[in-house]
């Protein structure tokens, strides 16, 4: 066996109701001066309320950052490392969607001044140290609350990565009732980018591809596989609520070792350009990119496929791999999702810059377990289209 590295959050607290402790947790690590970081949505809905008097409550000076945006621009992250120090914050809740922990996670890292945003850009730049960091998701998809990860929208369009352990969080709370209002369609969207996640970490190119992984991604497999239509349409299931938010958890403990390819490579272009969400980004190329990389990975395919659709183990490995991909297509479109990029209102004249643009994204496709060229991500665009 190859050596591996596996990192992940320091410590994991999941449960119904958990996210009632936050100011029992923070009080006990010795936080005084917190600033939560979250967006105007959870605000207007009243989600982040229980959570900000449990904080008082404990006796912590907390200031909160309200700002954050989809995708997030770097004008957001320097307006909320601001507020950090202004506040004189000695610690940092991220409460949300993978945006909010994504920039929580910066601000931890950014607020001591020590490391600017365009030095920490890319692999393994982001040295720390940080300031103490607990991240709340509040969807299940995109497992940034156990992720060394944190992407943020460049200029006008591009996304840039800063991935380093150092931004994996000391606390990650996890409450599945915070998802019970989420929308279906944020709901689907937010489930297939989880189950991307673990499908493409199982056949991961990366060298770091390990057993611990592998295992992950195959237990979220069968977490959200059998969930995710439920939490779809009845979404105050608990169960399914609950299996879920653990299935995205674990599905983000597995990339953040044996990252993420060609799948997220080619959605980027789709959500930078044209505001698509991140998950239904994901699902308009995923199954273009698993026939694409059945060359090479069909095995690595066919042994998740039954974990999703027991009815697959009946068929051969080489054919298994083939209706994975049609039949996570199918589960896209019962779930709502639109199923071409001319659906989401993409024209075809974008495909190429699409295809320009995702070629940039190197960290990403140098995982993807058989080699793309422009000209195949070009043509996986218009299979979508």
């Amino acid at each position: 066996m190859r050596p591996f590295t596996f990192n992940t959050a320091g410590s994991i607290v999941f449960g119904a109701g958990e996210s009632r402790r936050i100011g029992a947790l923070a009080a006990a690590r010795g936080w005084r001066r917190v600033l939560v970081v979250t967006d105007p949505g959870l605000v207007r809905v009243g989600l982040i309320e229980p959570p900000l008097a449990a904080l008082g409550e404990a006796g912590l000076d907390v200031a909160v950052f309200s700002d954050v945006a989809a995708d997030p621009p770097e004008h957001v992250v320097h307006a909320a490392t601001k507020r950090a120090r202004d506040h004189e914050a000695d610690a940092v809740i991220g409460f949300g969607g993978g945006s909010s922990l994504d920039v929580a996670k910066l601000v931890a890292l950014l607020a001591s001044g020590r490391e600017t945003l365009p030095e920490v850009y890319g692999i393994g730049n982001a040295r720390g140290p940080r300031l103490p960091l607990m991240l709340v998701p509040t969807t299940a998809g995109t497992g940034s609350e156990v992720t060394p990860i944190s992407i943020v929208t460049t200029g006008t369009h591009e996304k840039m990565g800063v991935v380093s352990p150092v931004l994996l969080p000391d606390v990650a709370l996890l409450d599945p009732d915070l998802t019970i209002g989420l929308p279906p369609a944020v709901t689907a969207a937010t489930g297939i980018d989880a189950m991307v996640h673990a499908i493409e970490a199982h056949a991961s190119a990366s060298a770091n591809n390990n057993p611990v992984s592998r295992a992950l991604a195959r237990e979220a497999l069968r977490l959200m596989g059998a969930a995710i239509e439920t939490a779809v349409h009845d979404g105050k299931d608990r169960a399914a609520r609950a299996d879920m938010l653990l299935g995205s958890m674990l599905a983000g403990q597995a990339f953040a070792n044996s990252p993420v390819a060609a799948v997220h490579a080619l959605a980027y272009p789709i959500g930078g350009h044209f505001h698509v969400p991140h998950g239904l980004s994901n699902a308009l190329v995923l199954p273009h990119v698993l026939r694409f990389n059945a060359e090479t990975a069909g095995e690595a395919y066919a042994d998740i496929a039954p974990i999703v659709f027991p009815d697959l183990a009946e068929i051969g490995t080489q054919a298994r791999g083939a209706a994975f991909a049609d039949r996570l297509a199918d589960l896209a479109a019962r779930c709502g999702l639109q199923p071409r990029l001319r659906d989401v209102g993409i024209p075809e004249d974008a495909l190429e810059m699409m295809a320009d643009d995702a070629m940039k994204q190197t960290r990403l496709l140098v995982n993807n377990p058989r080699p793309m060229s422009r000209a195949d991500a070009l043509a996986i665009y218009r299979a979508a289209w």
